[in-house]
């Protein structure tokens, strides 16, 4: 295991009630969680936040940000820097670590691609990230749709450079996608191999190996990320690294998982910034181009930086 900051306090309470004459005792027990202070952020909010906040709201478009109860909302928004997230709020998939909302998805919104390409305008983003809910319910779980919305943010923001989040298409679908020449792909493995099967509930660890390597050997820039704190230790870390490397992945960010609500699998750990530095440190030994590692870091946080670094 990681070096780590125990998580549970446990706090109880006595009570003794009189019932039919008897005297019963109870002892009340709750859990509490308890974030170290390295995890503890000021909200940030601003002009730039409520202007990007009113976009999003008046074209009735979905953001990663809020649906996914990001904790970089506030930073993110506040520098005038956005996560899209295209073919509705609603997920056919029941990952345990997701907050996105679970059901049967409603038709997809023809209009969305322009209305996401116009909002990249509004917001004047030299670079934008887009992801996507599954939608398994698709023909081409949304494959096409991807390519319409990337088509459409090129055509009225040619000097935006575009970075995708794409879920574990087969390859005729993620070619599909690629034809519309996204500057960088992004798949997310999310997890070690060992905790996978028992946090997403779908994908598989290989499958999605096999995703980075197919945008890679294509020509892209191929990123994945990951959360720790699931229970995972620091050589299989390493070793979910190495594969990466081994399928020509070059970029790559590791997050603290944090439980984003009550019905979401509980945080096992949280990591220390000291062991996040050495990760980084580590990635860039075995060739990550770039490598963001650190508690607060999400899969597009600081997503332009990092592009201008590897670029």
């Amino acid at each position: 295991m990681h070096a780590k900051f125990t998580k549970p306090i446990t706090t109880w309470a006595n009570i003794t009630i009189t019932f039919a004459n008897l005297k019963i005792k109870l002892i009340i027990t709750s859990i509490m969680e308890r974030k170290p202070e390295w995890l503890k952020i000021k909200f940030k909010g601003g002009a730039q936040y409520s202007s990007i906040k009113k976009t999003v709201e008046e074209k009735k478009l979905h953001t990663i940000c809020s649906s996914g109860k990001c904790p970089n909302i506030g930073h993110c928004w506040g520098i005038g820097s956005a996560t899209f997230m295209i073919m509705g709020e609603i997920c056919t998939r029941c990952c345990r670590f997701c907050a996105t909302k679970t059901g049967k998805p409603l038709p997809l919104d023809p209009a969305e691609p322009e209305k996401v390409a116009d909002s990249i305008l509004q917001m004047k983003l030299s670079h934008c990230v887009i992801t996507s809910v599954d939608r398994d319910d698709l023909p081409d779980k949304g494959a096409d749709h991807w390519k319409q919305t990337v088509l459409a943010i090129k055509k009225i923001n040619p000097q935006t450079t575009v970075e995708l989040l794409i879920p574990d298409y087969e390859e005729t679908l993620l070619d599909i996608v690629l034809e519309s020449q996204p500057d960088i792909v992004a798949h997310n493995l999310e997890t070690v191999e060992r905790i996978t099967p028992s946090i997403r509930s779908k994908a598989q660890y290989q499958q999605s190996l096999k995703v980075i390597e197919k945008i890679a050997k294509k020509g892209f820039i191929a990123k994945t990320g990951i959360m720790v704190g699931l229970g995972e230790t620091e050589e299989e870390v390493i070793t979910l690294m190495k594969a990466c490397i081994g399928v020509g992945c070059s970029m790559m960010t590791i997050g603290q998982y944090l439980q984003p609500t009550t019905a979401n699998i509980e945080v096992v750990e949280y990591v220390t910034p000291l062991q996040f530095e050495k990760y980084k440190k580590i990635g860039a030994q075995l060739g990550f181009k770039n490598i963001e590692s650190a508690p607060l870091v999400r899969s597009s946080y600081m997503a332009e930086k990092s592009f201008h670094q590897l670029t």
